[in-house]
């Protein structure tokens, strides 16, 4: 009897024209030495924030992931509910210093030294869902009349009149955002879970440069006036172009137990994932390069025994075709790695296998062809949850 659908691995080769998706502490494009050669890498964090915004929209669900929990609370009862900005202020700070996590002070933009009262950062970044706000919210009116008598918070030893309990039972609640990605929260007790999906760093599948682009802005009075020469503005910026591996997989028995006993979910969160992880894109630069590409192809395998990336087809760097070009020899590379896989591992612990793209022919090491990438989404998951739910 085969296992039940544990994996669903799903592989994009993406072509990114002149682009810096994204940039390190010096705004550098990121890169990797891999095959001994340099490539162009796009961070998971960076990506996978792309495909939470995307993901988010899909399922009508959104997560809050901040330092600045109690500033939120306070525009919500002073701006919504008609609270007095001054005890709004208060009650933001109340709760964000409720629970556990340790917090501080913000400090005035304008004098670093001078701490303002009632502007609690936490320590560590508080990730709950978005209806949580209005839960806290909700705390704070019911305990509006202690919060008038209390004091303000001035220092990180100051104490909260909200409960305890109360706040961190709402910090702990979660929904299918927090469900799929996890969350770290430690300062909490049994706040934290652990993430359904894992998305690898993206990078190209062969040797990439870095290009340096200088550029010069005009002033428009001076190039009217005609009066000086010279730019108003110049400076310079690094960017790259090539054709992305990107990798990512689902492990359906880690999203059911998220999940708990609302099995319908899973379905719906897994497909939300797969969509978007295809259709995202990072948006550093984009006013400057609009590189809104799509994939050229995307592979999907459910799998029951393990998650397998195809990173190492790329490992000796793709060549350009004859014509020019890394997609097409990008495409095939990872059909031939595929096939191969599958022969020396066998193929018994693959379930489905299937992939959609812009080529027309045939990748045979991809399973079966799909006229669109919700087709083959479909497909995969009809075969991993026949059920319509329980993987």
């Amino acid at each position: 009897m085969p296992m039940a659908a544990r994996f669903v691995d799903i592989h994009v080769v993406q072509s990114i024209p002149f682009a810096n998706l994204n940039r390190d502490d010096t705004n550098s494009v990121k890169t990797v030495q891999y095959g001994n050669v340099l490539r162009t890498r796009v961070s998971s964090q960076s990506w996978k924030r792309a495909i939470r915004g995307v993901f988010e929209d899909r399922i009508g669900q959104a997560a809050l992931r901040t330092r600045r929990i109690g500033e939120r609370i306070t525009r919500v009862l002073a701006e919504t509910r008609g609270w007095p900005q001054d005890l709004a202020e208060k009650a933001g700070a109340h709760t964000a210093a409720a629970s556990s996590i340790k917090f501080e002070l913000a400090k005035d933009p304008k004098d670093q030294k001078q701490i303002l009262a009632n502007k609690v950062l936490t320590n560590a970044m508080v990730y709950v869902p978005e209806t949580a706000v209005t839960e806290l919210a909700d705390l704070a009116e019911e305990f509006r009349e202690a919060l008038q008598s209390a004091t303000d918070i001035k220092k990180p030893a100051d104490k909260s009149v909200l409960p305890t309990d109360r706040v961190e039972a709402i910090l702990r609640s979660r929904n299918g955002v927090i469900n799929l990605f996890g969350r770290m929260l430690a300062e909490v007790d049994n706040a934290g879970v652990d993430g359904a999906v894992q998305v690898a760093h993206a990078l190209t599948t062969h040797e990439t440069d870095i290009e340096l682009d200088y550029f010069s802005a005009v002033d428009d009075i001076t190039a009217s006036w005609g009066d000086k020469s010279g730019s108003g503005h110049m400076g310079h910026a690094e960017f790259s172009a090539g054709t992305f591996y990107r990798y990512a997989t689902v492990d359906l028995r880690d999203l059911a137990h998220n999940i708990g006993n609302r099995s319908g979910e899973l379905r719906e969160l897994t497909t939300a994932f797969l969509s978007a992880f295809i259709l995202s894109l990072p948006q550093a630069k984009k006013n400057a390069t609009a590189p809104h590409t799509i994939p050229d192809i995307a592979h999907i395998s459910v799998r029951t025994d393990r998650p397998l990336s195809y990173a190492a087809a790329f490992e000796s760097p793709v060549t350009a075709s004859a014509q020019g070009g890394y997609a097409a020899p990008s495409r095939t590379t990872l059909s031939e790695y595929a096939e191969n896989a599958s022969r020396l591992l066998g193929t018994d612990g693959i379930l489905d296998a299937g992939w959609a793209g812009v080529d027309a022919k045939g990748l045979d090491g991809l399973g079966t062809r799909h006229t669109s990438f919700d087709t083959l989404i479909h497909a995969a998951l009809t075969r991993a949850m026949p059920s319509g739910g329980a993987a």
